[in-house]
């Protein structure tokens, strides 16, 4: 009785503010747009997964080794040894996020306003391609048509359409004698604002690199980098992951931008341990790389918990979601339900976004400090299965269990605000039947 209490009155306080936003039609295409990408998403993170086989070769003895222990070296020296080849679907399908999601976004809003949903979402991408691809001596950048690039693929997929709008509104086109056939003239008449959008966008874009040395995504990453010296502190650490996870509320790849700071810093402190651990002293850095693993426990946000909820969901949408989400959430790769369900501009999911991260770090530092649970000494490879990540990091088999622990607690979080939005999407069907 208490928990439905407890879920009846968030619906009450969110679901208002849920459907206003769910109604204006800007964030609604950013909202459908993302969805293009949702496949890409998807089948890249198994690519990347099977890029990074969860050992680390430092800890690795030929000799000693059992069946299972050589077969995963094997296959670290073969994906090592073919890593471009092997992470090509994954550059090429979510390595190209932000260009999926322009034409996406553009295709939605033009929908909305029923003017060329495929011509505005071609003349976004191409837009997008001029500001995010700089090219030197012929060769292009792809580091911002990824994720690194979203928060621009937002912008100019909203601005392109409205620009194009405009000219509709106001009825700019040239004047055409009737004889002139009507694919002809929508040809001619494409020309106009598209060469507007390259005029603005991409002077827009000179003009940073002008100013700043750096193109307009460049400069916007830049800007939200926060600032190194505040991370060493429990309390730093939790507003540079708070921030990072903000960040990824607007479609802003967050971590991508706290990655150096928190990693960094982990990488020193599980550095220190290992150097009193040989020294036989006790380890004494909470910091550690560990701190940074659980920030990101099934991805940002700590949302394993939250895929969990998913798979038992009455809503098959979110099953599916759900199910598709589980191998890379265990590997800490979420964008499938970050853009997929999705997270990105969503005030229900926000708030446990954002506290399950806070809480579960809390939980981890202190029992660091209360010595119930090993501390980092090992540098362990990146997007490892949680379970053996932990285990790699600190040999402590306790560690494992206290992950499953912190799975649970992101699970009770996400419950309620779930539940909110659960019921909100099933009673839309039902009034759609």
């Amino acid at each position: 009785m208490e928990n439905s209490t407890i879920i009846t009155k968030l619906n009450e306080m969110l679901s208002p503010i849920a459907a206003k936003i769910g109604n204006q039609r800007h964030l609604k295409a950013i909202s459908s747009g993302m969805m293009f990408g949702l496949p890409f998403i998807v089948i890249g993170s198994f690519f990347l997964i099977f890029a990074n086989p969860p050992i680390n070769l430092d800890q690795y003895t030929p000799e000693t080794a059992n069946f299972f222990l050589k077969f995963m070296a094997s296959w670290k020296d073969f994906a090592v040894a073919n890593y471009d080849l092997i992470t090509a679907p994954y550059n090429l399908t979510m390595g190209l996020i932000g260009l999926i999601s322009v034409f996406g976004i553009a295709f939605s809003l033009a929908s909305e306003y029923k003017i060329n949903p495929s011509m505005n979402g071609m003349v976004a991408s191409v837009i997008f391609l001029m500001v995010c691809t700089p090219v030197t001596e012929g060769m292009i950048n792809l580091n911002y048509l990824g994720t690194n690039g979203l928060f621009v693929a937002i912008i100019i997929g909203l601005l392109v359409v409205e620009i194009n709008r405009l000219f509709e509104v106001k009825d700019i086109k040239l004047k055409l004698p009737d004889t002139v056939p009507p694919m002809v003239a929508t040809f001619i008449n494409t020309l106009v604002p598209l060469l507007t959008n390259i005029i603005l966008f991409y002077g827009m874009n000179l003009l940073f690199l002008s100013t700043t040395k750096k193109i307009f995504p460049e400069t916007i990453m830049s800007v939200l980098t926060p600032a190194t010296d505040i991370a060493g502190s429990l309390g730093g650490f939790l507003l540079i992951v708070t921030l990072g996870n903000i960040l990824w509320l607007f479609g802003i790849n967050g971590s991508s931008i706290i990655f150096p700071i928190v990693f960094t810093l982990g990488m020193a402190q599980t550095g220190l341990n290992a150097e009193q651990m040989s020294n036989g002293e006790a380890m004494t850095h909470l910091m550690n790389l560990q701190m940074f693993r659980i920030s990101v426990l099934g991805g940002a946000g700590g949302t394993l918990g939250l895929v969990i909820l998913m798979m038992r969901s009455k809503v098959s949408e979110y099953r599916t979601i759900g199910k598709l989400s589980l191998i890379p959430g265990i590997c800490s790769i979420n964008e499938p339900i970050i853009f997929g369900l999705p997270i990105v501009f969503n005030p229900i999911l926000a708030i446990p976004f954002l506290v399950t991260p806070i809480v579960s770090l809390l939980l981890t530092y202190f029992a660091q400090k209360l010595g119930l649970i090993g501390l980092g000494f090992i540098v362990d490879p990146s997007f490892t299965p949680f379970f053996a990540q932990t285990y790699l990091s600190s040999m402590d088999w306790r560690n494992i269990v206290f992950c499953l622990l912190l799975i649970l607690i992101s699970a009770v979080i996400y419950y309620p605000f779930f539940k909110v939005m659960e019921n909100n999407k099933t009673k839309l069907v039902n009034e759609e039947q």
